[in-house]
């Protein structure tokens, strides 16, 4: 088969279509014939050598595809060869093929085609495990999501809107803004022109935010806290503005706040088949109803993985970005 290969780290050029052995999948797993795959930051960091492959994992980036199972592994049961799936990856979804836990897969909703299926597993663990099953978003309750037109973000909107909570976003455009607009986003914040902490302020009456979904790390994290309603819960999941900050723990205090981070690759195979099983039983009948659908802004060939990671680090992009197989 043909992957996305890093011989050495780099730019969007160190990324090599190169001929590779076929996966095999082992005890627990299928191997997927991969249609499209979809790009996540964390892929850049892969690319650059500050994010290598949890051991075991494919050395090839990718953490998430859509496809049609070509094979089953020892102890398989519940799916069938010819099956049409998406899947979340510890690694290897920029090839024609990968193995993958079986725990880990999901069938393509019902009125979804098979290539935008492939934007929908990261993003969909990622909000539910963090925004639902971590930080608990109720209904009537505040969400601050930043990079709310992102891929992550443009989820996190739909499906907070989709269980009754109010949304905030930031984003560097009008453009950007406008979009999370249409998806449902209530209060709309220009990072460049605003200050966030204050605008959720004035939107809330001063009370805070009572989710934030934050992607900068360093940068926010104490602006973030004073965001924070009481009781508020802030869920780390980038490090986009840098991995050390300063803190004011008395104002954690006093809002009896937390503060959580989390990463999804590095799990234990348990808890990924943990959160997917709750997206499969939450999310997807919101996908197939309508209510929730995944945001693609383009699709490029996967053998040009190198012009995708452009687009992204450009960040002029809204939703995802897929890789087409060929």
């Amino acid at each position: 088969m043909y992957a996305i290969t890093i011989p050495e780290p780099g730019g969007p050029e160190a990324l090599v279509w190169a001929q590779v052995p076929d996966p095999v999948p082992a005890e627990g797993e299928v191997l997927v014939d991969v249609v499209a795959g979809a790009v996540n930051r964390a892929d850049l960091l892969q690319r650059q050598g500050f994010y290598n492959p949890p051991p075991g994992a494919s050395p090839y980036p990718g953490l998430e595809c859509s496809g049609r199972i070509a094979a089953l592994g020892p102890g398989v049961s519940g799916w069938a060869v010819g099956d049409e799936v998406c899947a979340l990856l510890a690694g290897g979804g920029y090839a024609e093929k990968v193995a993958v836990p079986a725990g880990q897969l999901l069938p393509v909703p019902e009125g979804l085609d098979l290539r935008n299926a492939a934007a929908l597993p990261e993003v969909t663990c990622t909000v539910w495990s963090n925004v639902f099953m971590v930080a608990h978003l109720r209904p009537g309750e505040t969400l601050l999501v930043h990079g709310g037109s992102s891929g992550i973000g443009t989820m996190a909107i739909q499906l907070a809107k989709a269980v009754g909570a109010r949304v905030a976003v930031t984003a560097g455009t009008k453009a950007k803004l406008d979009y999370c607009a249409e998806l449902g986003a209530d209060v709309l914040i220009n990072y460049r022109e605003q200050d966030f902490v204050e605008e959720i302020r004035q939107a809330t009456a001063g009370a805070g935010a009572d989710v934030i979904l934050d992607n900068m790390g360093a940068k926010y994290l104490d602006r973030n806290v004073q965001a924070l309603a009481v009781n508020g819960r802030l869920a780390i999941i980038g490090l986009q503005g840098g991995v050390k900050g300063e803190l004011n723990i008395n104002t954690l205090l006093r809002k009896q706040a937390a503060i959580t981070a989390t990463s999804l690759r590095a799990r234990p195979l348990g808890e990924k088949a943990a959160i997917v099983a709750a997206v499969r039983e939450h999310v997807w009948p919101l996908i197939t109803s309508g209510d929730v659908r995944p945001i693609v802004d383009r699709e490029v060939p996967m053998s040009d993985a190198a012009e995708a990671h452009r687009v992204l680090e450009e960040s002029g992009h809204i939703g995802k970005v897929l890789l087409v197989a060929p």
